[in-house]
């Protein structure tokens, strides 16, 4: 029950945290989306220690699984462009093929050269 309530802090907290990134964004007239600020944010604080990873971990950890059930209305209203999809369909999927590829690989390869790093320190 404790971790119930816990969770259900943490994702308001973090709620409260995108709402304020997105307005601070709006007021800054930043060209970059507020969620993206707010994982860099979120990043410096915990890579700063100053926010601990236990404060969040719950919340993010069942945000992350529950992560599908955001896409369901995007996916719906993909619906809405059936005609398109028909006439430019294998454009797109050639398009999110090639870019879903190189994300991958540059995250592959960015994962790589942290780990090694890491492993250089330890030893």
């Amino acid at each position: 029950m404790m971790n119930l309530i816990k969770g259900i802090l943490q994702v308001a907290a973090l709620m409260l945290f995108s709402m304020l990134m997105n307005q601070i964004t709006s007021w800054l007239h930043l060209p970059v989306p507020g969620s993206i600020v707010g994982i860099v944010v979120i990043f410096i604080l915990l890579e700063t220690h100053i926010i601990r990873l236990e404060w969040i971990d719950i919340g993010a950890k069942w945000l992350l699984a529950e992560l599908l059930l955001l896409f369901v209305p995007a996916a719906v209203g993909v619906m809405k462009y059936i005609p398109m999809l028909q006439t430019d369909g294998i454009r797109i999927l050639i398009v999110v093929l090639i870019s879903t590829f190189t994300v991958m690989v540059s995250t592959g390869l960015m994962a790589t050269r942290i780990s090694k790093k890491k492993e250089k320190r330890a030893a």
